[in-house]
């Protein structure tokens, strides 16, 4: 079963696993060859909003691998609204950049934007832009950068069945927002009805009111569905940032019912809650940090006229034994090697 595992791959090439309290690391998995670096670059990361620890994570990673590439990064906070993205693709075309990495947002959302800067001839790259994922992305991305999302909500719907011993009462949470979380939040209700679990209500509400709505919300389902509802599952960590204290009001422990199950990404935030056993008990965590370098190497093969790699990176299933194991570390970091893998390629 997955939840005897605390940090599990998804797929069978996937890079490090802590089992039996022993760590090992795969070799990198990703391209081994493309273009070298190009020099003196300047790229703009357009953040969905930086209170997002997924977003802030890929962003770490961008700047950490535009500091080896050689390049200049300006980062630009949408805030959590889509006025504040479309302010800040306003900025990014005034700084007249050599690329743009579109980081946690729904390309169609800013299509018109986005059209500016084809036209620009500018490059474009993305995290967690729409549904398809990999090369040749729609709104002219020439990659989006994730992780199979139907597989990390595929697995979060699995260990919620397996945990509530194949009779779960779930309450979904998602934002229409995206049509990426519309199609996680499907996945998942599709899983836990698959298996045999009840999908007690599917819940849209806005990533960026989550610190306002989630008390409230919170609350209410516990009202309304008191111990039928055992579990929660969310498409991003973030909507239980705010779950805790409207559970600890109504008496609930950290590790009492309903339990949270994060479909993606592996927030800071999410990990120190697994690990001490605080209102959430695992996350299908992305490597974030190797998503922001995979990024800034797209991005230069694009730059360059070159092609696509293609690379899709793999979760984990992170649990509390797994979430402690991983040390002090704020993300799920792979030990594979990945950085001087891109290193190499770039010649640096």
């Amino acid at each position: 079963m997955l939840r005897r595992h605390f940090i599990k791959s998804i797929t069978a090439a996937w890079v490090a696993a802590l089992v039996g309290g022993q760590s090992y690391a795969m070799d990198f998995d990703g391209p081994a060859s493309g273009p070298s670096a190009a020099d003196g670059k300047t790229i703009v990361v357009l953040a969905a909003d930086l209170k997002n620890g997924g977003i802030l994570g890929v962003t770490n990673g961008v700047e950490e691998a535009a500091e080896k590439i050689g390049w200049t990064v300006r980062v630009l906070d949408g805030g959590g609204s889509v006025q504040g993205r479309t302010g800040a693709f306003g900025q990014a075309m005034a700084l007249k950049p050599d690329g743009i990495i579109i980081n946690g947002f729904d390309a169609v959302e800013q299509q018109a934007a986005l059209d500016q800067v084809a036209a620009a001839s500018i490059p474009m790259v993305a995290w967690h832009s729409g549904p398809k994922i990999g090369c040749d992305a729609p709104g002219g991305i020439f990659a989006n950068v994730s992780t199979d999302a139907m597989t990390v909500s595929q697995e979060a719907a699995k260990w919620a069945v397996e945990d509530a011993g194949g009779k779960p009462g779930v309450v979904i949470f998602t934002d229409s927002t995206y049509q990426i979380a519309i199609d996680k939040a499907d996945k998942i209700k599709d899983t836990v009805e698959a298996m045999g679990g009840e999908v007690l209500e599917y819940v849209d509400t806005p990533i960026a009111d989550t610190s306002t709505r989630m008390g409230p919300l919170t609350t209410s389902l516990l009202q309304k569905y008191g111990p039928r509802w055992t579990h929660a599952l969310a498409i991003n960590d973030i909507y239980f940032d705010f779950m805790g204290p409207a559970l600890a009001a109504a008496g609930i422990k950290g590790d009492g019912s309903p339990t949270a199950v994060a479909a993606g990404d592996g927030s800071e935030s999410a990990f120190q809650r697994i690990k001490t056993g605080q209102y959430q008990s695992i996350t299908v965590a992305e490597p974030l940090n190797l998503q922001g370098w995979q990024l800034v190497d797209e991005l230069n093969r694009a730059i360059q006229g070159e092609e696509c790699s293609g690379y899709v990176t793999a979760p984990a299933v992170v649990n509390m034994e797994g979430a402690k194991a991983m040390g002090d570390s704020p993300f799920f970091d792979p030990d594979n090697g990945y950085r001087d893998a891109y290193a190499k390629i770039w010649g640096k």
